[in-house]
């Protein structure tokens, strides 16, 4: 495996019966970098983020592989996934209310994780949950409250502190600021990332939230009905998109991250779309395919603007990779300059 490389996902399939979720997704999460995973409902993201755990649902049918380091995780046994949680891995869950016990003062159950890892006094480990709590923005005079009396915000900055106890390799964030207000959601992310860098965790962000992913992650990866539609630098694809899908997402998204204008497309390099006569965003049309019939050929096809009636109906493409970006299309390389001006006359 590249020494850079944390986590290789190679081919890998989840299905339940004959829904097929994920479909031979392959792609790679880097050393110390923050990856965001992206896609419309249904693209099978939070499903790629439990097989990056080891975990997924239990009525799944799993194969390829996912491996980090020396630890195929695709079929583990408990124990493996037993000795790699904590240490290793972690997740930040989207509901934090379910994530933290009711019954237990938030410290204690910090602390008990500290002493279920290392062993360490009752004395010890409460300090150190207290200490982790503090550095999340947490008062030492609330740490003994519950869960209940913490604010949204305030309990998810605990299961960050979780999450982080003991500088795991690779945290999964599983939209973990969907039920927060804007400012919120960017103070949470900016803790987020601002702490796994200072430790040295590689963090994966899954998200809908496009302006967050601008500010926050180094790379990007969209899924579309369980395939990977394009992987790369944020500021490459959110700058020139190489799938029509992609240039989709970002036509449709107002996105209003730190120096940006409402714009289909990032400040540099292009200019904004032309807004449609109703002063609307552009959409891409139709919606999804079921997961239990998806067309021949390539899945976005009946959606896209570029497709052709043979080939893109009947083939589909596999990724290609050129100069660190990757991309399932096609046509990718006839994308016009002002990609997002494809989907203009389905507003």
């Amino acid at each position: 495996m590249n020494p850079e490389v944390l986590v290789s996902v190679r081919d890998l399939h989840i299905s339940f019966g004959a829904v097929d979720a994920v479909r031979g997704l392959s792609f790679d999460v880097r050393k110390g970098q923050v990856l965001a995973v992206v896609g419309e409902s249904g693209a099978g993201k939070s499903l790629t983020a439990r097989a990056l755990l080891g975990m997924p649902p239990q009525e799944a049918r799993v194969t390829g592989s996912v491996r980090m380091g020396p630890y195929e995780l695709v079929g583990a046994p408990r124990s493996v996934r037993a000795a790699l949680w904590g240490r290793q891995l972690a997740l930040v869950p989207q509901d934090a209310l379910s994530a933290l016990s009711p019954v237990h003062r938030v410290a204690d159950q910090l602390a008990a994780a500290v002493r279920s890892v290392d062993g360490v006094s009752r004395k010890e480990a409460r300090a150190r949950a207290v200490a982790a709590l503090e550095e999340v923005g947490i008062p030492a005079d609330r740490t003994r409250a519950y869960p209940h009396e913490f604010s949204g915000g305030m309990r998810q900055r605990a299961v960050i502190a979780m999450a982080l106890l003991h500088s795991p390799a690779l945290v999964i964030a599983d939209e973990p600021t969907t039920a927060q207000d804007p400012e919120t959601q960017r103070r949470l992310l900016d803790l987020l990332t601002h702490r796994s860098r200072a430790a040295g965790t590689t963090l994966v962000l899954v998200t809908h939230d496009l302006s967050l992913v601008r500010d926050h992650a180094d790379r990007v990866l969209v899924m579309y009905a369980g395939r990977l539609a394009e992987e790369g630098p944020v500021e490459e694809v959110f700058t020139s998109p190489r799938a029509p899908y992609t240039a989709g997402l970002l036509a449709s998204a107002p996105l209003q991250g730190r120096g940006a204008v409402t714009s289909a497309a990032p400040p540099r390099g292009r200019t904004q779309p032309r807004p449609t006569r109703r002063g609307r965003l552009p959409s891409i049309p139709g919606t999804p395919p079921n997961p239990t019939a998806h067309p021949p050929g390539c899945a976005f096809a009946p959606r896209c603007p570029l497709a052709d009636a043979t080939r893109c109906h009947t083939e589909h493409p596999e990724p290609q990779t050129h100069n660190n970006r990757t991309v399932a299309c096609h046509h990718w390389h006839e994308l016009p300059a002002h990609p997002a001006e494809l989907f203009l006359e389905s507003t």
